[in-house]
């Protein structure tokens, strides 16, 4: 039998990208990316420097979702089935209990209902500061 001839493999290839000319980000992305193997040069400039960790300016941006609980209840699901427009639910706070103020589910502060033109607001009358070490031992 005669053996087949095999094509050699192809030679490694290296994939090309049509980047605009003004993205100079993208660009030095991919001059980065075809020139892994060198040490990086002085004129290698990042515009994401690394931060100490000491700082905490990196997280004053970080979006935090507050809440401001007016209430809440317990109902069986019969009864809200009979709910209807006009319908009053009664809350558990009693008129002129503070407020709870959460911050993305974690209780930081309480404060009184207060209207301001045509909008709600809530003027702060207690900020919960806690130490984390406290909260663990507490757990």
């Amino acid at each position: 039998m005669s053996e087949a001839s095999v094509p050699p493999p192809p030679a490694e290839e290296t994939q090309q990208f049509a980047t605009p000319a003004s993205d100079a980000s993208a660009q030095e992305l991919l001059n980065a990316l075809k020139h892994e193997d060198e040490a990086p040069s002085a004129n290698d400039v990042t515009p994401f420097a690394p931060r100490p960790m000491d700082s905490m300016g990196f997280v004053l941006d970080v979006p935090v979702e507050l809440t401001i609980e007016l209430g809440r209840k317990s109902m069986k699901i019969g009864e809200i089935l009979r709910l209807a427009q006009g319908s009053v639910l009664e809350l558990e706070k009693v008129n002129g209990e503070p407020l709870d103020i959460y911050a993305n589910n974690r209780l930081v502060a309480r404060g009184d209902a207060v209207v301001i033109g045509e909008r709600y607001g809530v003027r702060l009358t207690e900020v919960m500061v806690t130490d984390d070490k406290t909260n663990e031992d507490e757990e």
